[in-house]
């Protein structure tokens, strides 16, 4: 069976987000691209790593090609004009071609780890990888002296096909730039980007939320005291204490809910998961007060907690302010109430059964 450049190669790196590195996973955004505005040329591949910037793909199973290094620098020029906005749209498209119901918006944040598709940055910068089963001397020579003189983030990568029986294998391996090399451009990219960011995108997030928390606070502090002497924050929590150590009402907000929880996060995995199960003992008469609640015991996790959630609105939504501060300084009045007495008595047994 014979190892094909587009049939197996590029199909197994498309499936394979961890292929150039463990630490260097890829979201795949779009394959055979051939989106540049008068040009009918195609690129390989198109990926977003986990900074945000565009990953410029291109494979040559058998035979580097004395060109591919223009080809690829052309490529990055033409992809360095991309908007967040068609960037999303390429994805989508990528998405919907293959059948699959997801949201391009929502798959990059997550993949981001943001909370809001609003505040991600995409695009500051390209990559180029290269995959060739050869090189010619021209092109690694072409690759050291892009990297040596200008520092562009190109990569160059060694695709050995080999079979065993009538299953084929890849085994994939960096050879330009050397690790040792590499990390040291990676800290000093990293360390000029830090010194070069200003940070707006952070600064409006923040500002957002204490201008929030200063609305919510004086509403639930004329229905209950469980927070008189907490201070709006620039996170997207805030908490009270409920008289048990490690045991807080918290107030939560993000880019689609509003939540209150009671969250146990003791140091000791075993004390939260036995405050949770002896309040779980209680859920039927505590839900009569403050209706259905979703219990996470979180199994893998040290923390456990107890949250009342309303979904579909948002933080960054000023027009749904109004239905989350109701939301919440209702569900938070009855959490309080609910859950102050069967506190008090856990703390009891805490004392007991951990000897504290």
């Amino acid at each position: 069976m014979k190892f094909r450049e587009r049939e197996h190669l590029q199909e197994w790196l498309e499936n394979s987000p961890t292929a150039f590195g463990d630490d260097d996973e890829l979201l795949f955004i779009q394959k055979e691209f051939d989106g540049f505005d008068d040009t009918r040329e195609r690129l390989d591949l198109l990926a977003i790593d986990k900074q945000g910037d565009l990953v410029i793909i291109e494979n040559k199973l058998d035979d580097s090609g004395r060109d591919v290094t223009w080809q690829v620098l052309k490529y990055a020029s033409y992809c360095s004009n991309l908007s967040k906005q068609q960037i999303k749209d390429i994805y989508q498209s990528y998405l919907d071609k293959k059948g699959v119901s997801e949201n391009a918006e929502s798959n990059i944040s997550d993949f981001l780890d943001a909370e809001d598709f609003k505040e991600i940055q995409l695009n500051k910068t390209q990559r180029i990888i290269l995959v060739s089963g050869n090189y010619r001397k021209e092109v690694t020579s072409t690759v050291l002296w892009l990297l040596q003189k200008y520092n562009l983030k190109i990569q160059c990568f060694k695709a050995t096909p080999y079979s065993f029986g009538e299953q084929i294998f890849l085994n994939i391996e960096q050879i330009i730039p050397v690790h040792e090399v590499e990390e040291y451009t990676i800290r000093m990219a990293e360390k000029a980007q830090e010194e070069q960011s200003t940070q707006e995108e952070q600064v409006i997030r923040y500002k957002l939320r204490i201008e929030f928390w200063k609305l919510l606070l004086p509403k639930v502090n004329a229905k209950i005291t469980l927070f008189a002497n907490v201070s709006p924050s620039k996170d997207n929590w805030i908490s009270a204490g409920s008289g048990v150590r490690g045991v807080g009402f918290v107030f939560s907000i993000a880019r689609n809910y509003a939540r209150t929880e009671v969250y146990m996060s003791r140091s000791n995995t075993e004390e939260n998961k036995f405050v949770f199960d002896k309040l779980l003992q209680q859920k039927d008469e505590i839900e009569k007060q403050t209706g259905t609640l979703e219990w996470d015991r979180l199994e893998n996790k040290i923390a456990c907690r107890i949250k009342h959630e309303l979904r579909n609105v948002s933080l960054y939504e000023k027009e749904d302010w109004d239905k989350m501060i109701d939301f919440l300084v209702t569900s938070m009045v009855k959490m309080e109430m609910a859950f102050k007495k069967p506190l008090q008595v856990i703390s009891k047994e805490l004392k007991s059964e951990f000897k504290e």
